[in-house]
């Protein structure tokens, strides 16, 4: 699985570590190469769109650095003794990030599938009611919990198909 990591691909793994803050200073990043807290803060506060802190943008460096999207050197100032942080992107650790994402989400699907077909379901087709399992319905006495209908067989093989071919669909991506 090769992954060419353009803008919207780095927007959408932000995204999902951080939300739209993390976007931004990812973007950052990006422009810069390598900056550090406070360019990043600067250059987010040209967009007068957005309030953020120099805190919020360390906290989502940090959240960036644990998934190893960034990289952070410290070096000691001479004159301070502070150390100053210089973060850049590492693109090439997005692919990785991606593929640990899809097997994490292979194996939740996995799981729902194995529960969806090591049960039988009964249902009372009312949309706003949840579908229960048979040891469920018997507590019940196959009569809906919510609305007290009658409950019926409820067939999941659609369900059993989509969760297969979901998992099929990402097995295939990981792979190529």
């Amino acid at each position: 699985m090769s992954i060419f990591v353009d803008d919207d691909v780095l927007r959408k793994v932000a995204t999902v570590i951080g939300g739209e803050e993390a976007v931004q200073v990812a973007m950052a990043l990006k422009k810069f190469k390598e900056a550090t807290d406070d360019q990043i803060l600067s250059y987010i506060a040209e967009d007068a769109e957005t309030e953020i802190k120099l805190n919020d943008v360390r906290k989502i460096l940090f959240k960036l650095h644990n998934h190893s999207i960034v990289q952070c050197d410290g070096v000691r100032d001479e004159t301070t003794g502070w150390f100053i942080f210089r973060w850049s992107l590492q693109l090439d650790q997005v692919e990785g990030f991606i593929k640990n994402q899809k097997k994490r989400i292979i194996k939740i699907l996995q799981e729902r599938l194995d529960y969806e077909r090591s049960h039988d379901f009964y249902y009372c087709n009312t949309p706003e009611c949840e579908r229960l399992p048979f040891e469920d319905a018997m507590e019940y006495v196959f009569k809906c919990p919510t609305c007290e209908k009658l409950l019926q067989y409820f067939e999941n093989k659609k369900v059993i198909d989509t969760l297969e071919n979901k998992i099929a669909q990402l097995e295939k991506e990981l792979s190529e």
